[in-house]
Order: C-alpha cells, then sequence, then structure tokens
C-alpha cells in the first residue's frame, strides 16, 4: 500500500521536480507515486521584483507520473483559503538536477 492511501480524497500541494507548485485532491495514488488530482489548479507565484502578477491555472483533472513528484503533502484548507494567491510573491523553487 503506498504511503499516501490515507491522503486519498484530500486536497493536496504536489511540488514537481520541474518546479511547478500544483494543487488538487488526490483521487489515486500507486506505488510508483504516479498520481492523479481532481479540480487541479497550478500557483505561479512571481519574485518580487517581476512585474507580472502570480497567477492561477486551473488544470481540472490532472495525471502526475510519480519520477516528477519531489514533495507531497495536505494542504490546510482554511488558511488556503484565506490567503489570496494572486498577491503572493517569492523566490523562485529551483527544479531538480539529475546526474
Amino acid at each position: 500500500m503506498s504511503s499516501l492511501q490515507p491522503y486519498v480524497n484530500k486536497k493536496v500541494l504536489v511540488l514537481t521536480s520541474d518546479s511547478r507548485t500544483l494543487v488538487g485532491t488526490l483521487l489515486s495514488c500507486d506505488q510508483m507515486t504516479n498520481l492523479v488530482l481532481s479540480q487541479t489548479v497550478e500557483r505561479i507565484i512571481r519574485p518580487p521584483d517581476d512585474p507580472e502578477p502570480s497567477s492561477e491555472v486551473p488544470h481540472g483533472l490532472y495525471l502526475i507520473r510519480g519520477d516528477n513528484v519531489a514533495v507531497v503533502g495536505l494542504v490546510d484548507e482554511e488558511l488556503d483559503d484565506s490567503i489570496d494567491w494572486l498577491q503572493v510573491r517569492g523566490a523562485v523553487v529551483g527544479g531538480v538536477k539529475h546526474s
């Protein structure tokens, strides 16, 4: 059984190895950490010096290959809903280097 099984049907945040931030409801996972998310939104957080605003891009049903998953965590929905993600600024998360 996958260690993510208790997260099924809960809102999760996934950081990918190519530095994307995805938030959605975990529908399914397997032993290879392949993930299926519903109501998925990609959050694009811009650095403070970028004139372009941060944004959220809806993706809906989304499959993430296990080899692209860096981190998975539960979302505190009350806290998450209280944040205006379009106003958030932050440093760019670096990608993963494979050797």
